[in-house]
């Protein structure tokens, strides 16, 4: 804005500064808070580091083997090194992490028992027990863990379950299972129990299924990129060496099923063979004998080829007709095979027919069919995918069907054709007897069924070395390995995060603290709550200390008091001539207004004014105990109850040896302090005192309780309202507002009684800018941020 000053800006930087500094001095005052904070925070993050289960990550990477370019013996060589991979590789990660393989690995290895060395405050998982456990019951059948507390002494083991049923195993004897103890116990070899003495074991035997679901929330499988056929296995447990052996038995039970699978096919083709092979046997035998009985028969011998073009031609026709024969029966016995099969089987491959689509499409078909078997051992009839690969074996089988009696169809007119052939060229040969083509029929079946039984004899071996070299399903990048830092916990982290909370927790409680304080501490609050009435003086807190006595005190609680009669006279002004009258009261007891009112009479009297002071609190009188005398002594409401009484009878002498101070005290307790106050004597006793003092100090009774000090507030020329820090409720500011808004009370004005030093209003160098001889010590935190603060002088 134009004609600003120039400073202003400055100004509020400051203002906002000190803000800062007085919103972290709110806090840095319970210093010691923080400290012990933090060392409790930091004791804790130790025993935690040294009681919590220490975690080791154990890792695994294995390379997928790709199954279409695994060595097959009837495969074209340059077939293998063509074609790109084809592995799903999300596929693979939900068999390895499948529920079948998972479950296969935890029975192998016995996980569903674990071991664990009991000590003083931690329970440690071990792998290597001087025992084995085994269970003796079906795996399935447990439902709900079995624990057992195993103790070892130099005469055996002894066992003790939850419900304190005990077993004992003696080295020399096996273990025998019973109703509380379905298992068997196992010493290893060469282990001296000596060696184990007083150590305790704890045994778990849990289903298997909750193993198996924790190992599979607990592992991780991940490829290292989208496009890399390597798969990382990660598993998180208290023993490295334990992690390790179930990485590597996971990967050995994947690569396992993975070589079964591709086995499957190979195997059924064995089989097939097998079966055929059987049955040929049987008809080849058959023929021989019916050719060797025709010939034995009919006195023939072997028939020697004819020569020429026609023998040639005939020979070569009868030959295409045998390899269609031979054709026509191997597509039979695929659409047999067909036939038989079920729905999602696998069909023999490589039989021998010449039809490369045919091949094909069992071999596609067998590929879909292998694939729909993994992906069945893992989803559920109803998965989108399996009912997808079930639709295409349906199409890819009656493809096959239509395929096979198209090619029937293709080789019965080639047949034909050829038959037409061979009828022409036999035609030449009518010559030869009947019985000679009979016997060349004979021949031909014999034939056919030999050169069937030489290609299923060749297939089979084919297809049994295929079974034995398998290729296996992966290759191992790494066996598990584990890191030798612990994963959790992190000595740093925990260090950190107790350091951390060493400082939130105090600053939280703190903050509750400060957020749910109602009681006053410092100027500020008192001004915050009522700025229409002025703060006579703030009174720093000193303990043990009621009062000052010499004129020639310079102590701070002096200083303070001296600075308030200075204020009270501005209050009271020029126009009061006779005798000033000042009240002392507060809102309850214990905020400390006789000591006020004490203590300000002792200022008034160090400058040599005659002062009296007034105990007018008549039901609870405090005064006397600063003198030491009976509070029965004759005072105010002995002069009440009796003004025939002479009102200097009540007088009596103050501190020492100053005659200018005197002290009228309250006197008996009386049962009506209500009437006396409010009776005429009272207005005679303050007018006759007026005359005789330059200041009546009178100590009031609390507002808030009772209603003395309003009955008598007409007489006061000003009124002192004590309010002290840490103990005055917010809340009574309302109360008080009250007061002064009705004109209750004449001419208030607060003083803010037992303020701490570091919260005095601008003295922060000495209580009266060095008239003190008391020197105000100030915090390391302070001198800290004043120098922070502190700004050349322009």
């Amino acid at each position: 804005m134009k004609g600003s000053p120039p400073y202003s800006l400055d100004i509020r930087e400051e203002e906002e500064q000190f803000d800062i500094k007085k919103a972290l001095s709110k806090y840095l005052r319970y210093w010691p808070w923080f400290l012990v904070a933090i060392l409790i925070s930091l004791v804790i993050g130790f025993f935690y580091l040294r009681y919590a289960p220490v975690i080791f990550e154990s890792v695994a990477k294995i390379k997928v083997l790709d199954d279409s370019k695994q060595l097959n013996i009837s495969m074209d060589p340059m077939s293998i090194l063509n074609g790109n991979s084809k592995i799903n590789m999300d596929n693979e990660i939900e068999v390895l992490e499948s529920y079948r393989i998972l479950s296969h690995v935890v029975n192998e290895m016995d996980l569903d028992v674990t071991y664990a060395v009991v000590g003083k405050l931690k329970t440690t998982e071990i792998w290597d027990a001087p025992f084995i456990v085994t269970k003796e019951f079906p795996k399935d059948s447990l439902i709900d863990p079995l624990s057992y507390t195993v103790s070892v002494n130099a005469s055996g083991l002894s066992f003790v379950d939850k419900q304190d049923h005990k077993l004992t195993v003696l080295p020399s004897q096996a273990s025998i299972p019973t109703k509380y103890f379905p298992l068997s116990v196992t010493l290893l070899n060469n282990i001296n129990l000596e060696d184990y003495s007083d150590a305790t074991y704890e045994v778990v035997i849990s289903p298997v299924k909750e193993v198996v679901m924790y190992l599979i929330e607990e592992m991780k499988v991940e490829a290292t990129n989208k496009t890399s056929e390597i798969l990382t296995l990660s598993l998180q447990g208290e023993n490295p060496d334990r992690n390790e052996r179930i990485l590597n038995k996971i990967i050995e039970t994947f690569n396992e099923d993975g070589v079964l699978d591709r086995q499957l096919v190979s195997k059924r083709t064995v089989d097939f063979t097998d079966e055929r092979i059987v049955n040929l046997s049987g008809e080849l035998s058959t023929i021989e004998g019916k050719k060797e009985s025709f010939q034995r028969n009919n006195n023939l011998s072997y028939i020697e080829a004819d020569a020429g073009m026609s023998i040639q031609k005939k020979s070569i026709a009868e030959d295409e007709v045998n390899k269609l024969e031979t054709q026509i029966e191997l597509s039979k016995l695929l659409s047999e095979s067909l036939s038989d099969q079920g729905d999602n089987g696998l069909l023999p491959a490589d039989i021998g027919l010449e039809s490369n689509g045919i091949n094909s499409l069992v071999s596609s078909y067998n590929k879909i069919a292998l694939e729909r078997q993994k992906l069945a051992a893992s989803a559920g009839e109803n998965n989108p995918t399996l009912q997808e690969l079930s639709s295409q074996l349906s199409r890819t089988k009656q493809n096959i069907i239509n395929t096979v009696n198209v090619y029937q169809q293709q080789q019965n007119v080639s047949l034909a054709q050829l038959s037409q052939q061979k009828n022409r060229a036999g035609a030449q040969f009518s010559r030869i007897p009947e019985k000679q083509n009979i016997l060349r029929s004979i021949e031909r079946q014999q034939s056919i069924k030999e050169s069937l039984y030489l290609l299923l004899l060749q297939k089979r071996e084919e297809a049994a070395i295929n079974y034995a070299v398998t290729a296996p399903s992966v290759k191992v990048v790494d066996y598990g390995l584990s890191d030798s830092k612990p994963v959790s916990p992190k000595k740093k982290v925990v260090y950190a995060i107790s350091l951390l909370m060493g400082l939130l927790v105090p600053v939280g409680v703190l903050y509750m603290k400060f957020t749910m304080d109602t009681k006053i501490h410092e100027r500020a609050d008192v001004e915050k709550l009522h700025a229409d009435i002025p703060i006579a003086a703030e009174i720093p807190y000193f303990e043990n200390i009621k009062s000052f006595t010499q004129a020639n005190d310079r102590s701070i609680l002096a200083e303070s008091f001296r600075i308030l009669s200075t204020n009270v006279n501005y209050l009271l002004g020029k126009k009061v001539k006779d005798g000033k009258v000042i009240y002392v009261t507060s809102s309850v007891k214990e905020e400390g207004k006789t000591m006020i009112a004490l203590n300000l009479s002792l200022a008034y009297a160090s400058i040599k004014k005659k002062v009296l002071l007034v105990g007018a609190d008549l039901r609870n009188p405090q005064l006397h105990t600063y003198f030491n005398i009976d509070k029965n002594n004759v005072g105010l409401s002995n002069y009440l109850h009796d003004p025939k009484i002479d009102w200097k009878d009540c007088i009596h002498k103050g501190f020492g040896l100053n005659d200018f101070h005197k002290v009228c005290f309250a006197g008996a307790i009386p049962p009506n302090a209500p009437e006396l106050l409010s009776s005429p004597a009272f207005e005679d006793f303050i007018n006759a005192v007026k005359k005789e003092f330059d200041y009546i100090i009178v100590d009031c009774a609390p507002t808030l309780l009772v209603t003395d000090t309003l009955l008598i507030s007409e007489y006061a020329d000003s009124t002192l309202f004590v309010v002290r820090a840490e103990f005055t409720d917010k809340r009574l500011f309302e109360f008080i507002k009250g007061l002064n808004k009705n004109h209750r009370l004449k001419n208030m004005a607060f003083v803010i009684n037992d303020v701490k030093i570091d919260k005095l209003n601008g003295y922060n160098y000495g209580y009266g800018y060095g008239y003190s001889e008391s020197v105000i010590s100030r915090s390391w935190y302070k001198r800290f941020f004043e120098k922070k603060t502190d700004k050349p002088k322009s």
